[in-house]
């Protein structure tokens, strides 16, 4: 699954190239970006495009119009942030497979980008209807998929293109295969992996997967006292999912028959009250007084897990270990964070949290891989196919 085509592998030169970027950014009331992490990540692989003489037709989602024109969704303000960018005109289709698209399709020149208008305007993008993905195909002659925040969803602009066209992967997805399909499927050892969050439920899947991989599992998060509880300690106001405590045991009887060392949290920040400015103290591991909640990793569970991760040589993580929103439960994760910056090891953050805490951190320089989709990075580490990647061609 890992070994697919990306641009270098094809002749680009004077072709017409459809790319699926993850144009999906966080705009105001004015309609002004807030945040352009996702338009500058494409860029590598836009200008890679235009160098090497491709006429590049560029298409995305963008928030969630329900399959209906909404020009509050409308991708004019990132049609604009990318003229900037990249010191070009980017000119916006009107529509996606219309008229206005088919005739900048048709007149784009190679070292010159276009944009068509937000894919999610048509219902039949995420119904991956043949039809809508035919049309889209046929505006171009070689389709690139850089979007991972979305290739694990099977839709017309992010798998179904693929079966029109010869597909490719751009940067950002050759870099999350080489990095994420590499740490799952041929890591260098020790290889650490670091769950957090508050649901075990959306982890049950990871954790089951990277039991058959991993050396070392260290779970912490709101998702750690429901284990606690399992194996019969006190965890007193904390989170807790009731139905999966038989589940918390399978894994835990799973992780010793394989061998996998699973660290749970030894000692914890607990509060009174869900609230940064709570009265807090350091609890022992399943002695939670009732009225208490914990909140965040303690100070010899930061040590054992920043040891692990210091002698670790690929460590993925997933997810905050305390509520790292509330600075006084945000040392656990600040540490983990540090450590990983710190280490020699591959470091992956597997997006989402993690990947928002780093960057507030400013460590995100420090890490080899921060992964740009975070239920595609899930996927991705539970060992799911996903279909946008499936789709493309193999080496």
């Amino acid at each position: 699954m890992f070994n697919k085509k990306t641009i270098e592998d094809i002749d680009v030169s004077g072709k017409k190239v459809l790319v699926r970027c993850d144009f999906n950014v966080p705009l105001n009331e004015s309609n002004v970006i807030t945040d352009e992490t996702r338009i500058d990540a494409a860029l590598p692989t836009i200008k890679y495009l235009l160098s090497h003489a491709a006429a590049v037709i560029l298409c995305s989602h963008l928030g969630r119009p329900k399959g209906a024109f909404n020009m509050k969704y409308s991708l004019a303000p990132v049609a604009k942030s990318l003229s900037e960018k990249l010191g070009l005109e980017v000119k916006l289709a009107k529509d996606v497979i219309g008229e206005d698209a088919k005739k900048l399709a048709s007149e784009v020149k190679p070292g010159e980008a276009i944009l068509l208008e937000n894919v999610r305007f048509h219902a039949e993008e995420e119904l991956n209807d043949p039809a809508f993905a035919k049309a889209l195909a046929s505006l171009a002659e070689i389709y690139v998929s850089d979007a991972f925040g979305t290739v694990h969803r099977a839709h017309a602009s992010t798998a179904g293109v693929a079966d029109y066209l010869p597909a490719v992967a751009g940067f950002l997805i050759g870099k999350e295969l080489n990095f994420l399909g590499n740490a799952v499927s041929n890591p260098e050892r020790p290889f650490v992996a670091i769950l957090g969050g508050a649901k075990v439920k959306d982890k049950i899947g990871v954790i089951t997967n990277l039991l058959e991989k991993v050396d070392t599992l260290l779970i912490g998060g709101g998702m750690a006292y429901t284990f606690m509880k399992a194996t019969g300690g006190e965890i007193g106001n904390s989170l807790l999912d009731a139905e999966r405590l038989g589940l918390a045991l399978e894994l835990l009887d799973k992780a010793k028959a394989k061998g996998v060392k699973l660290l749970l949290p030894v000692d914890n920040v607990c509060g009174k009250e869900f609230d940064n400015d709570t009265e807090r103290m350091i609890c022992l591991s399943g002695e939670i007084p009732e009225g208490w909640q914990g909140l965040d990793i303690g100070p010899k569970t930061i040590e054992l897990f920043a040891n692990e991760v210091k002698s670790a040589k690929t460590v993925v993580w997933n997810g905050p270990m305390g509520v790292f929103e509330m600075p006084n439960f945000a040392k656990g994760t600040l540490a983990i964070a540090n450590a990983m910056a710190e280490s020699d090891a591959t470091t992956i953050i597997g997006g989402g949290d993690s990947a928002a805490a780093v960057t507030q951190m400013g460590l995100a320089d420090k890490m080899s891989h921060i992964s740009t989709g975070g239920g595609a990075s899930l996927e991705f580490l539970e060992g799911q196919v996903l279909p946008g990647v499936a789709a493309l061609n193999d080496k």
